[in-house]
């Protein structure tokens, strides 16, 4: 949802305001909703749509990166406007014609069914209850096994991931040692690696993790049928991942109770937490948590967040977030052998269209409205913004 001023008093015409009474409708405003609402307002919508080439002007130096505008003569979708500083719209008595007229995109997913592995990376902070939440969503996922032991961002440099979250636990006995908890199956290494005797026989009921081509399943591991690739195999004959995470933080869309964790040592501990999963819309998502949290309420919040099934990965001093040679926590985190990363989609028009767009690989991400239009302003003339932009 995104955030639009709309001046302070509603003139009928700005273009009849004087230099400052024009300045005070159109900063005045944006400046009281961003101290009450704790967000940046970056569009416009001009009063009855009226306007001029002075008002666009005080529009532009106020700092916004759009504004809508509409006519009662001509009728002209967004896709039709002159420039982002006159974006066309529709008035409400036209809806109708609009729905019937306008590309409504793909499908959503039946909820809790579809996946969806064709949409741009994106990237999502939020702060529910005072915990911060860093979360990329969109793309393929992808998990690596490493030789050893590396940074997250170590671990994908080199390949096409766009940003990765650290995976499964891992054998603490060698510095240097890439050995799994439970049975660990990468598609850069194409090797199955089968959990020790000693490992599986305490992880029964952890969620096994599989991924394919075009879907995900969370199904609790069993070590007697789920330790051979031909035992994944026949949960999903063409899985091309897969691993045992720590404990289900989200299921069927709702966050788990503390009785579900079972022996789980540490669950109650409010301690940085790493996740991943998959969001109603049937994206894969991956993230950490900026504070320390106990799991039962990142659950909660994650359920909050719009995540339909999420697990827990290695967490505490191993928490850790990437976003190409980034980390994105506050701190140094432990090497790990293991990552879970979101690949940019083999097939999507949009992320393509970003993709010659440099700044849509920055920061804020490219989500189709907000963050795309803060992509796009900084290519279209005359509209770049105020403030920085990472390029």
């Amino acid at each position: 949802m995104a955030i639009a001023s709309h001046s302070i008093t509603h003139p009928k015409n700005l273009a009849d305001l004087d230099d400052p009474e024009l300045r005070w409708e159109v900063t005045e405003s944006k400046r009281i909703l961003e101290e009450k609402l704790g967000v940046s307002v970056k569009h416009f919508v001009y009063p009855e749509g009226n306007y001029d080439e002075r008002v666009k002007a005080a529009v532009r130096q106020a700092g916004y990166r759009s504004a809508l505008t509409m006519s009662n003569q001509v009728d002209r979708f967004a896709n039709e406007s002159e420039d982002l500083l006159s974006i066309d719209r529709l008035g409400q008595s036209k809806l109708s014609m609009a729905i019937a007229q306008s590309d409504g995109g793909a499908p959503l997913p039946p909820p809790g069914s579809a996946f969806n592995f064709t949409a741009p990376v994106r990237k999502r902070q939020l702060e529910l209850d005072g915990v911060r939440l860093v979360l990329f969503s969109g793309g393929r996922p992808v998990t690596l096994h490493a030789d050893s032991r590396y940074q997250v961002s170590e671990i994908i440099a080199n390949t096409p991931a766009v940003a990765a979250v650290d995976g499964g636990f891992f054998s603490m006995k060698y510095l240097d040692s890439n050995v799994m908890i439970g049975p660990v199956y990468s598609q850069n290494t194409g090797q199955f690696v089968p959990g020790s005797a000693w490992d599986i026989s305490k992880i029964g009921g952890r969620p096994l993790v599989l991924v394919g081509p075009a879907g995900v399943k969370f199904v609790p591991f069993n070590p007697q049928q789920h330790n051979t690739l031909a035992g994944i195999r026949k949960l999903m004959p063409d899985v091309t991942d897969a691993f045992v995470a720590g404990a289900w933080l989200v299921k069927d869309g709702k966050g788990r109770s503390p009785a579900s964790f079972r022996d789980l040592f540490g669950f109650d501990v409010p301690r940085h937490r790493a996740f991943w999963g998959i969001d109603q819309a049937g994206q894969p998502v991956v993230g950490v948590s900026k504070e320390r949290v106990d799991s039962v309420a990142l659950g909660e919040l994650l359920s909050r967040a719009g995540l339909r099934e999420v697990v827990m990965l290695d967490s505490g001093a191993s928490a850790s977030l990437a976003y190409g040679d980034e980390l994105l926590v506050d701190y140094t985190p432990r090497p790990v052998p293991h990552a879970v990363a979101l690949f940019p989609p083999v097939e999507s028009e949009m992320a393509q269209g970003c993709s010659e767009l440099p700044v849509a690989r920055a920061e804020s991400g490219c989500n189709g409205r907000d963050r795309c239009l803060d992509a796009l302003t900084a290519f279209v003339p005359g509209t770049a913004p105020l403030d920085s932009v990472p390029r």
